[in-house]
């Protein structure tokens, strides 16, 4: 049986004027529904962009990503976009809510590429911002909220879909050290409840200490901590 998440002789190159750089040289990795993984690394090794072909936002220049037995790379442009909405939930180093919105509003787009909202899923957004303690902040739009209550919002709004996989591109690189530990500790404990795969990529050491499985992208290649 396919792992949920499976990574298999991953390459990645981009063009420069002085020719072809490569940052990910051969990466292998496979995870199954309810673990956790932080990846970390230098500036510039490939965490990013790792992370970004697993979540189907950007093109490998060779090797297999299987996502759920499928191969999201290998579909047209639109069911990839659809795959991704329904299967993939993102959480960035900004939060990148819209600053004209609700909180509630914010954690519902999502699904307005999908099936739309209905009351069901009203009452999971509202479920999700009660989880992280934000029950009485569903009318307030982004600048009435601090950092960490921001980025929470947007831990929200990536599970809204009921995700199998919750990518996270440096989710605690704008906090202070004590929201940074309050936002590390709900990704662990949503990625639980939940029982999503969840890829973590931080600079922080203290995050990555707390999960699991830890990896570092060294030379092109993930090497286990």
């Amino acid at each position: 049986m396919t792992a949920a998440l499976q990574v298999q002789q991953l390459f990645k190159q981009f063009p420069t004027a002085n020719g072809s750089l490569e940052i990910l040289r051969g990466v292998n990795l496979s995870l199954e529904r309810g673990q956790a993984l932080a990846v970390t690394g230098p500036s510039g090794s490939g965490k990013s962009t790792l992370l970004y072909i697993i979540g189907v936002l950007d093109a490998p220049t060779s090797g297999n990503v299987t996502l759920l037995d499928q191969q999201p790379w290998k579909l047209a442009a639109e069911a990839q976009a659809a795959f991704r909405n329904r299967h993939i939930g993102f959480v960035f180093q900004d939060h990148h809510l819209l600053p004209q919105c609700t909180v509630l509003e914010n954690v519902l787009i999502p699904t307005l590429a999908g099936t739309g909202t209905n009351a069901a899923i009203e009452a999971r957004a509202k479920q999700l911002l009660d989880r992280v303690g934000l029950s009485d902040r569903l009318d307030h739009q982004p600048t009435q909220l601090s950092g960490g209550e921001r980025q929470r919002v947007a831990v929200c709004r990536a599970l809204i879909n009921q995700p199998t996989f919750l990518l996270a591109d440096e989710p605690t690189g704008n906090l202070d050290r004590a929201t940074a530990d309050a936002v590390g500790s709900l990704l662990l404990e949503l990625n639980q409840e939940h029982n999503t795969i969840l890829v973590c990529v931080t600079h922080s050491q203290e995050l990555v200490e707390r999960f699991p499985q830890r990896c570092e992208l060294r030379d092109g290649l993930l090497v286990d901590l």
